[in-house]
């Protein structure tokens, strides 16, 4: 199995970190891509064309020979491939390049703030349109001790994808020898949050739990024909007065994992990456997988 790695211009080495903690997890190899503007196309080739196609060949050649000497010298015992296309549209490239090697991930970094998951447009645009799951690790990455993700939370809705998603990861920890996690979060009013709260408020939000808490028990024990014990996987609810405290509710290790499904909205042979999902990732410190 291969993951596809996709190195932006502003990426620092902690996306190629990333990805090789991803890889020693799963026994897989890597293949680093870094995307070039493709000059457009004209019936003359001026000197100026010329120039810009040697140009971008140039930091092409120059950010696969980067990308590889990093993993020779920080990341050993991984098989990879570097290389670089020409693409006027940098998802569009990452899909082409992700069918034609067969890859079962794409993954991406995160520019901007240190720690943070940030969606820049090639991330966007894949998470709306890839027809295999995409992971996104936040700037300034660092692998854990280990070297390898230590557990898998799983954004638990209830519905379809949601539980798709739960499956796929669980095959994925008992293959990598990680713990399984299925938390719910959800943003609640911020009077739910007051003393003043009603009687009626706390029955209803009482309820709600409870019905989760059903629901989660129940996807859970689905699970046992992959001989997952359900009582090893830890189940909760995280409520916050926004998506960022929602998540703050949960504990968070340096090997932790978030995985996110695909809408209900979205087709079945792509991503689509809801209002709600997004808003999860743009609020995670941790590396996300959004699978469908």
């Amino acid at each position: 199995m291969t993951l596809l790695v996709g190195l932006g211009p502003l990426d620092d080495h902690s996306t190629i970190e990333f990805a090789a903690t991803l890889a020693r997890s799963d026994g897989q190899d890597l293949a680093i891509v870094s995307v070039v503007p493709a000059p457009w196309p004209t019936p003359i080739s001026g000197g100026s064309d010329r120039e810009y196609a040697v140009w971008a060949a140039e930091q092409g050649r120059a950010a696969a020979k980067r990308a590889r000497e990093f993993i020779e010298e920080h990341c050993r015992g991984i098989e990879i491939t570097t290389s670089w296309v020409r693409g006027r549209s940098a998802p569009s490239a990452l899909r082409r390049e992700a069918a034609r090697i067969g890859a079962d991930l794409i993954v991406l970094g995160s520019s901007r703030t240190m720690g943070r998951i940030s969606l820049g447009s090639t991330a966007d645009a894949l998470l709306h349109s890839s027809p295999i799951p995409v992971a996104i690790g936040p700037h300034g990455y660092g692998a854990p001790d280990s070297g390898v993700i230590g557990r898998a939370t799983v954004a638990f809705r209830g519905d379809a994808p949601s539980r798709r998603a739960l499956r796929r990861t669980a095959e994925v920890c008992l293959r990598a020898g990680a713990t399984l996690r299925v938390v719910t979060f959800a943003v609640a009013s911020q009077g739910m949050f007051t003393a003043g709260v009603g009687r009626s408020e706390r029955i209803v939000a009482a309820q709600w739990i409870d019905q989760v808490n059903v629901e989660q028990g129940r996807a859970v024990a689905e699970l046992a024909d992959l001989g997952i014990d359900p009582d090893q996987v830890e189940q909760s609810v995280a409520q916050g007065a926004d998506w960022s405290k929602a998540l703050q509710r949960v504990p968070w290790n340096e090997n932790d994992i978030l995985v996110v499904g695909s809408s209900r909205e979205g087709r079945l042979s792509r991503l689509f990456l809801g209002p709600t999902g997004t808003r999860i990732v743009r609020a995670a410190h941790v590396p996300v997988v959004i699978v469908r």
